[in-house]
């Protein structure tokens, strides 16, 4: 990482959720809402949305995780990576 561009830094977390079957559209709608979140797509497989979150701190993708997608109707578990500047 270098440090010159510091004070222009955005951290990127992506989360994969998953939601209560017949409930992945409603959450989809909702969580794409949501602020921080850049992009948000349904998925087939294991998770049912992922989305891309940008801020100024892992600590506020945290709580955004903690305090919003989470709390959607339908969401039952949420799995957070952190994204790496290298």
């Amino acid at each position: 990482m270098t440090f010159d561009g510091l004070a222009n830094f955005m951290a990127v977390g992506y989360v994969l959720i998953n939601v209560t079957p017949g409930q992945e559209y409603q959450a989809y709608q909702e969580i794409k809402t949501l602020p921080n979140i850049v992009d948000t797509t349904l998925l087939f497989g294991d998770y049912d949305i992922i989305v891309k979150l940008e801020a100024s701190s892992l600590g506020i993708i945290a709580k955004t995780v903690v305090e919003t997608i989470r709390q959607v109707e339908g969401v039952t578990d949420t799995k957070t990576l952190a994204g790496a500047e290298l």
